[in-house]
């Protein structure tokens, strides 16, 4: 059975998330998107694995049931130099006797905690209590692993069972990285906020024997990911080097001159990841192993409408015309994926042409960076946002 999966969320006890971020409110919200197997995030939280265990029926193997979708327990930590790693966990119980295992001073405040570990140190705990584990958004500037390695294998000292994107890459990133060709790629949407704008806005697609850890290893490890869902890569807040206070893209190699600082407003420029992953890549385009699967580009349906309309994600246009848009058709990936175009443009003339656009690659984008997420059009004269550039002559002496 083909499984709609996202794997990387985070509870209300993660920082910056969202008080609504419970089972009961995350479990119908998957439901609308088309989820069917939701990661549970901050999986080592004492607090949250009762409300885990309070608020769902174990099913055996590792699933946790709610009438709406089933919860596997996941967990990001905090590592050495501030690399973030996921963990996809057995069962409760396992989870427990790992967070024992845990030295951290947060582990019961925040959700994911910090912890005195490096790649090898995390690699042999998941290893010791047969967990999956990989790098989480492996080339974001702030967290991800490729920050502060060349390679995934000088991090782990061997390869992990999978790599997270991360919202400001792709797979055809990716596959320029010769090293990472036979690591499965996870798309996950590191939801803070159970709203299907966030929820599901990366998600995989894989094919299990039935809905069970055991089934899901499976699908990782033999290479059943049958499809990544995600973001058009551009639109990540770390796709581009961009000052991280006032936005403002900029040349990677002007960026190294000023020593990271930005000539405009004094803030910080981050690296984007396009740039760091050019810097790593061992070929010009990406060559996609035989297995790997297609990387398709989606935008959440109330951003579309959003766009399309020019209105608030959260106003009561556009969360109207959501709600009209599901009721008709019963889950938002099904109407961004599956169904036909005449069939929504009975509902919505608008929609059906901005999900037309969407399917046809016939958008406009000003990319994101330095924390700030890209923008999109269906208008040609859209203006795009230019780098700053540096002349040859800046480079003398």
């Amino acid at each position: 059975m083909l499984i709609n999966a996202d794997l990387h969320i985070h509870s209300r006890f993660s920082m910056a998330s969202s008080k609504d971020m419970t089972i009961n409110n995350i479990a119908p919200q998957a439901k609308l998107k088309g989820l069917q197997l939701i990661g549970t995030g901050d999986g080592f939280h004492p607090k949250w694995l009762n409300i885990i265990e309070e608020s769902t029926t174990y099913s055996g193997d590792g699933i946790y049931s709610n009438k709406d979708c089933d919860f596997i327990l996941t967990a990001e930590v905090e590592a050495k130099s501030k690399i973030h790693h996921l963990f996809i966990i057995p069962n409760i119980e396992t989870a427990k006797e790992m967070s024992e295992k845990l030295s951290s001073k947060n582990k019961d405040v925040d959700g994911r905690p910090r912890v005195d570990m490096d790649g090898s140190e995390i690699k042999d705990l998941a290893m010791d209590y047969e967990c999956l584990f990989g790098p989480a958004h492996a080339f974001t500037p702030w967290t991800g692993m490729y920050k502060t390695y060349n390679s995934v294998y000088d991090c782990y000292d061997g390869k992990p069972d999978f790599l997270e994107l991360g919202l400001s890459a792709d797979s055809n990133m990716a596959d320029r990285v010769k090293e990472l060709q036979d690591i499965p790629f996870l798309t996950n949407s590191d939801a803070h906020s159970p709203w299907p704008h966030r929820l599901g806005r990366e998600f995989n697609q894989i094919e299990m024997e039935d809905v069970s850890f055991t089934s899901l290893r499976k699908g990782i490890k033999n290479n059943e990911i049958k499809a990544n869902y995600g973001l058009i890569a551009d639109l990540g807040k770390y796709h581009m080097t961009a000052c991280s206070k006032c936005y403002q893209i900029v040349d990677p190699l002007f960026a190294k001159k000023n020593k990271m600082k930005c000539d405009d407003c004094g803030g910080i420029i981050k690296k984007g990841v396009d740039f760091r992953i050019s810097e790593i890549a061992d070929w010009n385009k990406s060559k996609h192993p035989n297995y790997r699967p297609p990387y398709i580009h989606l935008m959440p349906l109330a951003e579309i409408i959003s766009m399309t309309y020019n209105k608030g994600v959260t106003t009561k246009t556009v969360q109207n015309i959501w709600k009209n848009l599901i009721k008709e058709f019963n889950n938002e990936i099904d109407i961004l994926i599956n169904i036909p175009l005449p069939e929504i443009n009975m509902v919505d003339k608008e929609i059906a042409i901005a999900i037309n656009a969407f399917r046809n690659k016939s958008i406009y984008i000003t990319p994101g960076g330095g924390g700030k997420y890209g923008k999109i059009s269906l208008n040609k004269d859209f203006e795009v946002k230019k780098r700053k550039q540096m002349t040859l002559d800046n480079f003398k002496n």
